[in-house]
């Protein structure tokens, strides 16, 4: 039996949800806030799941590229960009972190609402819970993504990244800054047993 999807309401947009795709919540609104995207920036929203953060920055940006390794959070972006208009602006890859990006794509702002909750194997097989589990110490795509995202910021760029304290902020501010990036948490809040936090990077000047 096919659900119908649940559509959601953000801000001015909607969002439709369907199975297999993860479903915004607090990481997602939290960051949602704090995108402050500027006239023209061209922007990166890896694992953008249903396309809400994507669309939220389309509103200024030039372009956004948004990615998700699950085929059906691909579908459900590129359905979302077309039912709030911006499917022009909007292009969605499938792959995993920056495997659909080119080498010589860079981009003013660079998001990721990343997998961060400490998780056993089992609790990784399906398509939902990719989008939160992140391996034995909620740290196995966080630090993959830190050591490769400098490669696609622009000069200027910024990066925001949502990770809870459950994963270890600190060891993410540590690595940005060995990767020549310098990182502060702008936002936090508490939820259950833990906080979430975004974490801005940017490059040492």
């Amino acid at each position: 039996m096919h659900l119908h999807p649940k559509r959601i309401f953000f801000k001015d947009y909607m969002f439709d949800i369907v199975e297999n795709v993860y479903e915004p919540a607090e990481d997602s609104f939290l960051l949602a806030e704090r995108l402050a995207i500027k006239d023209g920036d061209m922007v990166l929203d890896v694992g953008t799941g249903c396309g809400i953060l994507a669309v939220l920055a389309t509103k200024k940006a030039k372009k956004v590229i948004a990615t998700d390794i699950n085929p059906f959070a691909v579908q459900s972006a590129a359905q979302n960009a077309v039912l709030n208009n911006f499917d022009d602006k909007i292009e969605v890859r499938q792959g995993d972190l920056f495997e659909p990006i080119e080498k010589n794509e860079r981009f003013d702002v660079i998001l990721f609402n990343a997998p961060y909750l400490p998780s056993e194997e089992w609790e990784e097989r399906d398509m939902v819970s990719q989008a939160w589990a992140g391996g034995e110490t909620g740290r196995k795509v966080i630090d993959r993504f830190i050591s490769s995202v400098g490669k696609y910021l622009s000069e200027n760029g910024k990066i925001l990244l949502v990770q809870s304290t459950l994963s270890d902020v600190e060891q993410s501010l540590r690595m940005f800054f060995e990767e020549g990036l310098v990182a502060q948490v702008i936002a936090e809040k508490k939820v259950a047993f833990e906080t979430i936090v975004v974490i801005e990077a940017r490059r040492l000047n």
